[in-house]
């Protein structure tokens, strides 16, 4: 997939710092973290378990929503078992492959995540504006299309990520001042200049950002606008109810990731860097599925019947 420099891949070493400067710690973050990432896998897997084996959720806004649970599953499995095993284990070291592959699959899910609460958003648009056109416009080869560019972009933007991460020099062994192969912290001990590397992914990631927020404002922009011409305030609070959820998602990832734009990376600020790189990296694929199954009652309704089957076989 990736040319890797010989000299590098092979004597160069990076080691994971994590949360390693509080060893009191250790312990109870290692149960916490298994506790969300334990979380994290059933309820994702679940949210795609129920709405492919549900006909009731064969609609565009759960096909949606079964691709943002399987994103954030994946996101999750490429950070979280690495964070596990550095806080139970004294050798925190990583490859330089590994930790470039890392960075690389985590790039892919969280772009593709970005654009997927994009196109929600443009789903629940045509859902409140155009109802009675809602199930041609919104067709299947459509849906797919959308999945499919989100996911195409990410690749992109991820193999450019690489492409400028993998000109610059490391050599021998070098500390990493998170828990994750992220960038900052990975172009950070860079034995070469990293500015055109570092200057690349801001443009990226400030185009991936404004890009779908414009996308997400633009579609409540017009929904708010559709909602308040309606007469019965049922029908508002039917909207609202609806759009709830996906608001919420929103508002907790890009809220984050405009968080840690706004956080200066001296070191000073690593351990609030490290914080917010948990909340975003750990903590939301844990929520989404949550958010989701809480506020919508036709998935906890599903969740029941799948659990009283579930006992009545057991039975």
């Amino acid at each position: 997939m990736f040319s890797f420099p010989e000299n590098q891949s092979s004597a160069v070493t990076f080691i994971l710092v994590g949360f390693s400067e509080y060893p009191d710690l250790q312990v109870p973050l290692f149960l916490l973290f298994l506790t969300v990432y334990s979380v994290t896998v059933l309820g994702n897997l679940g949210m795609i378990t129920i709405i492919r084996l549900n006909a009731k959720f064969h609609t565009p806004m759960y096909f949606f929503l079964s691709h943002l649970s399987f994103v954030d599953f994946c996101y999750s499995t490429v950070v979280t078992p690495k964070l596990l095993e550095n806080l139970v284990v004294e050798d925190r070291r990583i490859s330089f492959t590994g930790c470039v592959m890392q960075f690389f699959f985590a790039c892919i899910f969280v772009v593709t995540e970005t654009f997927m609460l994009a196109v929600m958003a443009y789903d629940r648009f045509v859902a409140v504006c155009n109802p009675l056109l809602y199930t041609v416009a919104m067709s299947p080869k459509l849906c797919c299309s959308l999945v499919a560019a989100s996911y195409s972009w990410a690749i992109f933007c991820s193999f450019i990520f690489i492409y400028f991460l993998l000109t610059l020099f490391f050599c021998g062994t070098k500390f990493i001042n998170n828990f994750v192969c992220e960038h900052a912290a990975i172009v950070a001990v860079s034995c070469s200049d990293p500015s055109i590397s570092q200057k690349i992914i801001f443009i990226f990631a400030t185009f991936n950002e404004l890009s779908s927020l414009m996308i997400i404002l633009t579609s409540y922009v017009f929904i708010v606008i559709t909602v308040m011409k309606m007469p019965a305030t049922g029908g508002r609070y039917k909207v609202f109810s609806t759009c709830a959820s996906h608001l919420t998602a929103i508002s907790i990832f890009h809220g984050t990731i405009l968080f840690l734009y706004c956080v200066p990376t001296n070191k000073s600020s690593w351990l609030l860097v490290k914080v917010a790189s948990v909340f975003y990296t750990v903590i939301i694929p844990m929520l989404n599925p949550l958010i989701y199954s809480f506020r919508n009652k036709d998935v906890k309704e599903a969740v029941k019947k799948l659990m009283s089957s579930h006992l009545s076989l057991k039975m």
